[in-house]
């Protein structure tokens, strides 16, 4: 089948939105019957998403392509599937976060929202990316939405990438940036008590890594963790990783490239500050919102993790959106299904993040 030529980002914009807000009737006439896996069926728009993909010559991140050509094809998607125009904040603000390696560029966001002038929430963001791909410009989009909906302040950073920097780098700047603003928690405007760390994908994975280093230092603790088909288990293949391997986004061969870009030779994958699975002792750590996609990958080590959390007394709530796939958390501009699930997690944030009751 021919590939379909580039158009204008605002013009691939609009087809993405057209194709999505089709009726689902009008959806399986154009693009066909979405197909049904382990007992579930994918989403219309997601369906559409995913043929307008391939016919794009687009299969996974990487596909043949370097780093740097898979980092300027995902900031170029970034671009396509952004909101239009953007969630307005009443202040976005450039912060530099001090980390081992050097400041850390990140970003404040803070929402429109009616508040009192009592310290607000607020949500430290590690993007996704496979520890390899991803920015502040990429997840504007994410960082704006989560604020909006949840009335929290989110400050996204920017922590260090493979294969430059590889494993422990990310996690080291995730941590630096908890203590960081915990420290400064006064001149962000933001309670101490009610600071939440989460992320998608391998921020997924940095986010339950700094809940577990809060933990055993003996510390200040997350207020939260908010996970979006986090990785949670780099050494073994679960059965959703052979189901999803190829077709829905995130691909087994794109999943190998993260993972040796991330992990230098010698490192062992089942260390437990990349597969928090292997943890033997998950009590203690804070109150979990874990959404996982039903045609994704690194689902089942996702929901393995929040059944040991809870196993081990931890509150989770775990919500599988089983229609979707990897990445909805980037569609919510174009996706009414995806943009439903990420307010789900909003209204989870919103909660978890409350002030106590007086």
């Amino acid at each position: 089948m021919a590939e379909l030529p580039r158009l204008p980002v605002p013009l691939e914009h609009h087809v993405l939105k057209w194709a999505c807000g089709l009726s689902p009737r009008t959806s399986r006439a154009l693009f066909g019957k979405p197909p049904k896996v382990d007992g579930q069926t994918l989403s219309t728009e997601t369906h559409a998403l995913l043929t307008l993909a391939r016919l794009s010559g687009s299969n996974g991140f990487f596909a043949g392509k370097s780093v740097e050509e898979a980092r300027a094809q995902s900031r170029y998607e970034a671009r396509v599937s952004a909101r239009r125009p953007p969630i307005p904040m009443a202040e976005v603000r450039a912060v530099d976060v001090p980390g081992p390696g050097g400041p850390l560029p990140s970003r404040l966001y803070v929402p429109t929202v009616p508040a009192p002038q009592a310290p607000a929430p607020l949500l430290i963001y590690f993007h996704g990316g496979g520890w390899v791909i991803g920015d502040l410009d990429m997840y504007d989009g994410v960082c704006r939405l989560f604020a909006a909906a949840s009335g929290c302040k989110v400050l996204s950073v920017g922590y260090r990438l493979a294969p430059e920097h590889p494993f422990p780098a990310a996690i080291e700047d995730a941590f630096a940036s908890f203590e960081w603003t915990v420290a400064n928690a006064d001149s962000l405007g933001v309670d101490p008590k009610r600071i939440g760390v989460g992320g998608d994908s391998a921020g997924g994975n940095m986010a339950t890594v700094v809940c577990h280093m809060a933990r055993d230092g003996g510390g200040a603790m997350p207020a939260m963790q908010l996970l979006i088909y986090p990785v949670t288990d780099a050494a073994d293949d679960t059965r959703s990783r052979k189901l999803f391997s190829d077709g829905f986004i995130l691909t087994k061969a794109d999943m190998d490239k993260f993972e040796a870009a991330y992990l230098p030779p010698g490192v062992d994958a089942s260390d437990q500050r990349i597969s928090v699975l292997k943890c033997p002792d998950l009590r203690g750590l804070p109150t979990a919102y874990v959404a996982t996609a039903g045609f994704d990958p690194l689902r089942d080590e996702g929901e393995a993790y929040a059944l040991m959390m809870r196993e081990c007394g931890v509150r989770v709530a775990l919500r599988r959106h089983s229609g979707l796939i990897h990445t909805f958390v980037n569609q919510t501009a174009v996706n009414r299904t995806a943009l439903g699930a990420v307010l789900e997690a909003c209204g989870a944030l919103r909660l978890g993040l409350a002030a106590p009751a007086t």
